[in-house]
């Protein structure tokens, strides 16, 4: 009786310890199994890829760097139609490029230039600047201060005029400029044929002498037309050479005179 019991107990033991034993294992297989898929995944959607230092950029750095334009949030902006119609060379610098420059003035010009050649009081004075009416600048440098003005309405009697007024100095001497209008209009406006120049330009420089070159500066986003005449004795070696300049604004969609430049080699 004794026997049966402890064989009994035996393989009950042995049946239990089985049990345990095969709950274990299984355990042990699924387990670890489920949290190394886990921790991948973790590890692929938090940390990443490093990058190497120095490497690193963003995606706004990237299209600042490959051109085009873009605001501070690092959206990319076309150029304004304002900007493109009006052919500068770069935004933001007020200078219309000479191709457009001649479209726009031209026929302007021509008439200004030819007014100017015959005297014709009347014609300047309809395309002078209703506003700033006209300056006059003796050589190169357009000063706001000493520059002699004349209204729309006072260019009407511009050659009949007999008062002399201080136009500026003389380069050189440095002596004052006392002329009447018909005297300086000899002397700094019409002193050669620059209605038949032997080369124009429209918003380019071709003349240079020892002054400063403030035109563009001046006045309000413009349109010089420069008539130049690059020598007349081959004894000065283009030493000689001289231009006229005619500066034109915008004003209520037409466009005026607003600045006649005389140019020529200075000491």
């Amino acid at each position: 009786m004794k026997n049966n019991v402890l064989r009994n107990t035996i393989v009950l033991g042995v049946l239990c310890a089985a049990l345990i034993i095969t709950l274990f294992l299984l355990n042990k297989d699924e387990s670890p199994e489920f949290t190394k898929n886990d921790n991948l995944i973790s590890n692929k959607t938090d940390k990443g890829v490093e990058d190497k230092p120095g490497t690193a950029q963003s995606e706004t750095e990237e299209r600042f760097e490959t051109g085009g334009n873009y605001n501070e949030e690092g959206k990319e902006e076309s150029r304004s139609e304002t900007d493109v119609e009006s052919g500068m060379d770069e935004p933001g610098t007020g200078i219309i490029k000479p191709e457009l420059a001649k479209k726009i003035i031209k026929e302007t010009a021509d008439k200004a230039i030819d007014a100017i050649s015959r005297k014709d009081a009347k014609t300047i004075s309809d395309l002078v600047h209703p506003v700033k009416g006209v300056r006059f600048t003796p050589y190169t440098y357009v000063s706001l201060e000493k520059d002699v003005v004349f209204k729309k309405g006072e260019i009407i009697n511009f050659f009949e005029d007999k008062e002399a007024y201080l136009w500026g100095h003389y380069d050189g001497s440095g002596e004052e400029i006392y002329l009447t209008p018909s005297e300086y209009y000899e002397r700094f406006v019409y002193s050669e044929d620059f209605k038949n120049a032997e080369k124009i330009g429209y918003n380019e420089v071709l003349s240079s002498g020892n002054m400063l070159e403030n035109q563009f500066e001046v006045y309000d986003n413009p349109i010089v037309v420069e008539y130049y005449f690059s020598g007349f004795n081959p004894e000065y070696e283009g030493m000689d050479w001289k231009s006229l300049r005619l500066v034109f604004e915008k004003y209520e969609g037409n466009w005026y005179l607003v600045g006649i430049i005389h140019n020529q080699w200075t000491i």
